[in-house]
């Protein structure tokens, strides 16, 4: 267990740890929907496409041939695990600071207890 004052430091680091997953997530996800926006728009101009159902079979059909769109998809799983965990790392710093902190006070308290007593017996 670290010392008291290194926690709102280690926390203050896993919190920005998963911002920075968090950008990278949103800058992966703005790439997917460039890739499906494609994938869309070269569904709807081809001509032998005659409806919907077609449409939407192309547009996946686009996007399964698409390496760099698998490839996100990947990247896109990989960061929402990351992300989970850097939350949970962050929750777990913050609990164990809060535990911390209950068990200083109660050896403060502890302290002022027995200096009572003390005091009480004339020692």
């Amino acid at each position: 267990m670290m010392q008291l004052s290194h926690y709102p430091a280690a926390i203050a680091q896993a919190a920005q740890r998963a911002n920075e997953i968090d950008s990278q997530l949103m800058a992966v996800q703005h790439q997917i929907n460039r890739f499906e926006g494609n994938a869309d728009r070269a569904a709807a101009f081809d001509i032998d496409m005659k409806n919907d159902a077609q449409r939407k079979a192309r547009r996946f059909e686009v996007l399964l041939v698409n390496q760099e769109y698998q490839k996100a998809i990947d990247t896109l799983i990989r960061l929402s695990t990351e992300k989970a965990n850097a939350i949970a790392h962050l929750e777990y710093l913050r609990n164990q600071f809060s535990v911390a902190k209950l068990e200083a006070r109660l050896v403060i308290a502890q302290q002022l207890t027995d200096f009572e007593s003390r005091e009480l017996v004339g020692l």
